[in-house]
């Protein structure tokens, strides 16, 4: 969480210098004349989960001592972010801002503490023992991270990791006017875009891919196929959110076109056959999937329909998450790729024996 706190409020990490102030003059300065409902809201968003996940940390001693800890920790966090945006052209340190996310950290922290009270941990962790097998934490932040990579754009609804491309732009433009340059392989033509087969395939493998990371910790078939129709769900969900946030909310389903409908529906079908595979059996099948999708969808180009696309969502209100978010849609799948290796790897622990 911490880290992703610095990303989001360091982006884009460039033009660093020192501007000739005080990088604690924002405490002091006048109050901002000019502020929105969205940037009070996402500066306490912002930092309340840290404040409940530190509370929760610290609340084996007294409560008064857990909430205390995790807001001058979140505090000290955010006014060390401040400080160091004095150093960042790009970015402007506010005194709200950090009043702001210390607030968020406080009610992250009240929260975790009726949440407590009120016994929604203990019932989280008895549902957790019943629906999860033991050692499950890695999937489920995986699974966690999933909805929020959908809200960056991507060229191929539900397809996360299309980075060769980029890869190859961003080697050119660091190799530019040396010999290594040469030393690049060269395509004899250019990426074409995915037939239609290639795309319900591709979105198809983009459904199922959460769908079978779920099965490695799901113990009953039952609890599989409720995962499965809420993992479509939220997947057709955020993908919608994120055509609306990038077009308008008149645009949410424009991307739902024939091809896109006979993925989901073929990923959807084969989430259902495969309910019964044991846990180790879907995460082979795990690794199978991510590597033919990532083929598949690193065959294609951006295009300048989704460059154009790119353009509007970095210069909206998120900007600030951008980054964050357009490296998670990048990065996923090849995480959850090392996560399968590692599980396939490791030798079943007699408290979770494979069915």
């Amino acid at each position: 969480m911490v880290c992703l706190i610095v990303y989001a409020s360091l982006y884009p990490f460039a033009d660093w210098r020192n501007q000739g102030i005080s990088p604690l003059t924002f405490l002091t300065a006048p109050l901002p004349r000019y502020w929105t409902g969205f940037d009070v809201g996402i500066n306490l968003a912002g930092y309340a989960p840290l404040g409940f996940l530190l509370a929760l940390s610290a609340r084996s001693g007294r409560i008064r001592w857990a909430i205390s800890v995790a807001v001058l920790s979140a505090g000290a966090l955010s006014l060390t972010m401040e400080t160091l945006q004095s150093y960042l052209p790009s970015r402007v340190p506010s005194n709200v801002d950090f009043a702001l996310n210390t607030a968020g950290a406080w009610l992250g922290a009240c929260s975790a503490w009726l949440m407590e009270k009120a016994g929604a941990l203990d019932r989280w962790r008895r549902m957790r023992s019943r629906w999860f097998v033991g050692e499950s934490r890695g999937a489920l932040v995986l699974l966690a991270l999933w909805p929020v990579a959908l809200l960056f754009p991507a060229a191929v609804p539900l397809g996360l990791g299309q980075v060769i491309e980029r890869l190859e732009f961003a080697l050119a433009e660091a190799l530019a006017d040396t010999p290594f340059l040469e030393w690049l392989p060269v395509r004899d033509i250019e990426l074409q875009p995915l037939v239609p087969g290639a795309e319900v395939l591709c979105v198809a493998l983009g459904a199922l891919i959460p769908c079978l990371l779920g099965y490695c910790v799901l113990r009953t078939w039952a609890q599989r196929a409720v995962f499965l129709v809420l993992t479509l769900a939220v997947g057709l969900g955020l993908t919608a959110l994120s055509a609306a946030l990038s077009y308008g909310p008149e645009h949410a389903w424009a991307w739902l076109d024939l091809p896109v409908q006979v993925g989901v529906g073929l990923g959807a079908a084969l989430a259902l056959l495969l309910l019964p595979l044991p846990r180790r059996v879907s995460a082979a099948l795990l690794l199978v999937a991510l590597c033919v999708h990532l083929a598949l969808l690193n065959q294609a180009p951006a295009g300048p329909y989704f460059a154009e696309t790119l353009q509007i969502w970095e210069q909206g209100r998120f900007v600030r998450f951008n980054g964050l978010v357009q490296w998670l849609g990048w990065l996923w799948p090849y995480a959850v790729l090392v996560y399968g290796l590692v599980y396939l790897s490791s030798r079943p622990t007699p408290l979770s024996p494979e069915k």
